[in-house]
């Protein structure tokens, strides 16, 4: 009990001033706010076996610092990923809407399949276009709930598809907005 004490008061005296530390890197603040959370998990299940050498402050400092480093570096990934995606021109697109409609109702079908909870969430995000923080607090969960099951809902959908429908689903859900 009095460990928890002890974390709890880490986590109020340093809370804000280690967002600052990630923001700096990431100009993000729910990132920022998400990496300081995450440092403080990892903390609380690492802290009997981590030798702290300087102050809290400093350790926790150079912790975030570096998972917020880590993050911005998986953003750049995922960017450069994105550009590289091919994009079909408009044409290609209205033929391929027209030339299969059996593949709408696949997917159609292929989202059905996912659990319900995880179902609204993905649609809340990719249809309805709301951001990880306002699902979070729709459905009254935390926005990392929120980051996995939008992970599991890509990763269940690219398995089941093998990638060949989640291009038509893109584009079918751009269609509704």
């Amino acid at each position: 009990m009095r460990q928890l004490e002890e974390i709890e008061t880490l986590y109020k005296e340093n809370f804000a001033f280690l967002c600052l530390v990630s923001f700096q890197i990431t100009k993000d603040r729910e990132a920022a706010k998400d990496i300081v959370q995450d440092f403080f998990i990892y903390f609380w299940n690492k802290h009997q076996s981590t030798n702290i050498n300087l102050s809290f402050k400093a350790y926790g400092a150079k912790a975030v610092k570096n998972l917020s480093l880590q993050y911005v570096e998986k953003i750049k990934r995922m960017d450069v990923e994105k550009n590289h995606l091919s994009i079909p021109e408009y044409e290609e697109i209205i033929n391929l809407e027209k030339k299969d409609d059996s593949k709408i109702a696949a997917v159609l079908k292929l989202l059905e399949s996912l659990p319900e909870a995880r179902r609204n969430i993905f649609i809340s995000h990719v249809v309805n276009d709301l951001s990880y923080s306002e699902i979070a607090e729709t459905y009254n969960i935390s926005i990392n709930t929120v980051k996995t099951q939008m992970k599991r809902s890509y990763a269940f959908i690219r398995e089941k598809t093998n990638g060949n429908i989640l291009l038509l689903l893109i584009i079918m859900l751009f269609n509704k907005s």
